[in-house]
């Protein structure tokens, strides 16, 4: 069984390196890391659910189902779409004040200047780096989940090969094996749904349901807090922002986000209810809790193989997207880094994520905290639309953010070390105080200090 196991993962990602490398750019710097106006709304809408989409759709909207239901299973499937309905209402706008720009650090530093524009690149990075550890450690538990191969090989395999044709194809190589893996993605999910349904073990005689009996207002507390965190944190994705200017026309985006946008929803709830399912039917779900796997952990043995593959093809089409996008933020914001210089860049940022991955320890702390920065500067940064926020307006805004996050729990626990505490997340579970207090400061100061601040009008600025 481990042979026919690595056989089938070998020939899976080689197939995703033949479809990558089968993208030639149109070649220069610009293509490599944009493929500007290019991309129809077909394309896009797969390309975002397969970007999306990652390891974490197996584990955290099942846990989601199983102990809080289907209002956070809702909270977490918009919270995962919203993002790419947001980039399609917004991105038109942006692209009309950089037809030829690159990543939302440049819109940033048109609005706000560069000191904005760097903080907006740490939380870029930190985010997505975070993102990428999550990925790759995952890969490899789900490995070691199904089959009797060392994880870590997978880890390695998948790192590799998908750093292969990126390398070589930049964002086109990405966004070709998207289509495919997304619709790979789809088929695999509803092999392994419906042998989920059909082979669930029922509960043994005197075992009870275990339905989720969260008290309404902690499941809207827990929807919330998805929402928030979940599209705050994405929209500091630079490979969501990247497609923003490969589309070929505003239509296109349009389109692309509203496909990515429902194909999500669909995913998550999907998962989400699996997890409602594995609670009903009274499975152990394990510690920590992987409802999904409990579900097919009595199914027939030719189901392993099909939900492996989902796992490695969940992971390779997100790897693939956060290499290009880190690469792009890299080209962007030195602005010395040439074609060969930006390949250089896509392996040697691998290896420290390939090394914390290795280490198979849960990042979802980290996770949490990256979503909580993201959080506190994500509405000054798209005041930036409005030309009547000034960048005082927007930085103080940001910093009004920082104080949010940690004033609630200040206030309930008396110290500013309980609001620190809180706002790093110490049980590793997303709670809405911090969240809910950074949207709700850094909104209310932007606007507030937009609202008082003399209008200086910019040169060459475009009409919204």
């Amino acid at each position: 069984m481990p042979s026919l196991t690595l056989a089938a993962i070998i020939a899976a990602l080689i197939v995703f390196v033949l479809l990558g490398l089968s993208a030639r750019h149109a070649g220069g710097l610009d293509d490599y890391v944009t493929a500007r106006r290019t991309q129809s709304g077909t394309t896009l809408g797969l390309s975002f659910l397969a970007s999306g989409m990652g390891a974490w759709i197996l584990f955290a909207p099942p846990e989601i189902g199983a102990f809080v239901g289907p209002v956070a299973i809702a909270g977490y499937a918009i919270g995962s779409a919203l993002p790419f309905i947001i980039l399609g209402l917004v991105g038109p706008a942006i692209r009309r004040r950089l037809p030829t720009g690159r990543s939302l650090t440049e819109f940033t530093a048109s609005r706000f200047g560069a000191g904005f524009r760097a903080w907006v690149a740490v939380l870029s990075v930190l985010y997505m780096l975070c993102f990428l550890a999550a990925e790759l450690t995952a890969v490899g538990a789900i490995t070691e989940l199904l089959s009797d191969v060392d994880g870590r090989y997978a880890i390695i395999a998948v790192a590799v090969t998908t750093l292969v044709y990126t390398a070589a194809g930049g964002l086109r190589a990405s966004l070709i094996t998207d289509r495919w893996q997304a619709a790979l993605l789809i088929a695999l999910i509803a092999t392994v749904g419906m042998a989920a349904l059909v082979f669930a073990p029922t509960p043994a005689v005197g075992r009870d349901s275990n339905l989720p009996a969260t008290p309404l207002g902690s499941a809207l507390s827990v929807a919330l807090t998805l929402i928030i965190a979940v599209t705050a944190a994405n929209l500091f994705h630079q490979g969501y922002w990247q497609r923003v200017w490969a589309a070929s026309d505003d239509r296109a985006l349009h389109r692309g986000a509203l496909v990515g946008g429902l194909s999500t929803v669909v995913v998550v709830a999907i998962l989400g209810t699996a997890g409602v399912l594995a609670a009903a039917r009274g499975l152990p779900l394990g510690t920590p809790p992987i409802p999904f796997f409990a579900l097919i952990g009595d199914a027939p043995g030719w189901l392993t193989l099909p939900a492996l593959i989902l796992g490695i093809t969940l992971v390779a089409s997100s790897v693939d997207t956060l290499q290009n996008a880190l690469v792009s933020l890299g080209v962007t914001e030195s602005g010395q880094i040439g074609l060969r210089g930006a390949r250089w860049l896509s392996a040697l940022l691998m290896v420290p994520v390939v090394i914390v991955a290795l280490q198979q320890v849960s990042v979802l702390r980290l996770f949490l905290i990256a979503d909580l920065l993201c959080a506190t500067a994500v509405i000054p940064l798209l005041s930036g639309l409005s030309d009547r926020v000034p960048p005082r307006a927007a930085i103080t805004g940001a910093l009004a953010g920082l104080i949010g996050a940690v004033l609630p729990d200040t206030l309930a626990g008396g110290s500013l070390g309980a609001g620190l505490l809180a706002a790093s997340f110490p049980a590793g579970a997303p709670t809405l105080g911090p969240f809910l207090g950074a949207l709700s400061a850094s909104a209310v100061v932007t606007a507030v200090v937009a609202r008082y601040s003399p209008t200086v009008s910019r040169p060459g600025s475009v009409p919204d």
